[in-house]
């Protein structure tokens, strides 16, 4: 779907002769990035599967909230919906970093076994903060961005580093760089400007924001698949009728596997893309590798130690698994 049709747009078909209920649904994506035009189907889908009853405006680009405010707008019921990447609020309760652990699920099909052991974890975690989950999408393998060719983790060092959890900052740490916090709407002018230098994000951040104006080296590192999670409000949800609750649920299960798919075809388009842009994409050198596993192992168990027992049954599910 075009760019220009997915800003703000309220979704339906026909005006039904009631007056439809409403909802706002903030995405910190751009429009044309794969996880808004998810969201986009996923809202004209319960349209139309609620006969109407139930019209979702998406809001991308973090243009009603930014991605750090959706959550606690969704939980304080200023929108009825919204999309967030949860690792994001780690702050708030470990647990939401189970999907940023590096090099623990480092495929999709890694990434689908420890989300199967983390989801009740994670929707009881949520259902404390008022929030249910509809669905959630994960993105491509993470890769890490420079201005410069960067062979160990050495090289790394006083690089200013795009940092947008606990997660990547910990990382930016560990490996000597200076971690700067960055908005995934702001990635492109903070790299223009020279605020940052450096990011791990999927090779679709980077196509999506055309890094390759300010960038020049794309490493696959595939540490960690984090997921962006559509949640609705819990007084909201308890107010719809069960037969729209099948509708929207039935609509959310066709967004996950249309999302995941897409995650899926992403990964070799983005590369393609930032090739064709003009940055040199290639599998990181096993010095640089060897470097990042030490870092990821030490991540790990500080993950561990702030998780606690919920975050040892993820782990030791997830392992049970392989």
């Amino acid at each position: 779907m075009a760019g220009a049709a997915m800003t703000a747009l309220t979704l339906g078909t026909a005006m039904p002769a009631f007056a439809a209920e409403k909802w706002d649904m903030p995405m910190a994506y751009s429009a044309s990035n794969f996880h808004s035009e998810n969201g986009v189907q996923f809202a004209e889908c319960v349209t139309e599967a609620t006969g109407g009853e139930i019209e979702i405006t998406v809001h991308p680009g973090g243009a009603l909230f930014a991605g750090a405010d959706i959550k606690r707008a969704i939980q304080t019921g200023q929108v009825q919906l919204g999309e967030r990447l949860l690792s994001g609020h780690q702050n708030e309760n470990a647990v939401f970093g189970f999907d940023s652990i590096p090099f623990l699920a480092p495929s999709f099909e890694a990434s689908a076994k420890l989300w199967e052991a983390a989801k009740p974890k994670v929707e009881a975690v949520l259902e404390e903060q008022n929030l249910v989950l509809l669905y959630n999408v994960p993105w491509p393998p993470q890769g890490l961005y420079f201005k410069k060719e960067v062979g160990s983790v050495e090289d790394m060092k006083g690089v200013k580093f795009r940092s947008y959890n606990n997660t990547t900052a910990r990382l930016a740490e560990l490996t000597g760089m200076s971690p700067v916090t960055i908005e995934a709407a702001e990635v492109s002018q903070a790299f223009a400007t020279g605020v940052a230098e450096s990011m791990i994000s999927s090779g679709a951040t980077g196509y999506d924001q055309k890094v390759w104006e300010s960038l020049t080296h794309f490493y696959e590192v595939d540490a960690w698949l984090p997921r962006n999670y559509v949640m609705v409000n819990a007084d909201v949800w308890a107010d719809v009728s069960d037969a729209n609750k099948e509708a929207v649920t039935t609509c959310a299960t066709e967004a996950e596997e249309r999302g995941l798919q897409a995650a899926k075809d992403y990964t070799q388009f983005t590369y393609d893309g930032l090739r064709e842009g003009g940055m040199n994409v290639e599998p990181a050198s096993e010095e640089l590798m060897s470097g990042l596993r030490e870092v990821g192992e030490t991540m790990t168990q500080e993950w561990l130690e702030a998780a606690g027992e919920d975050g040892a049954a993820i782990v030791d599910d997830y392992k049970a698994m392989q």
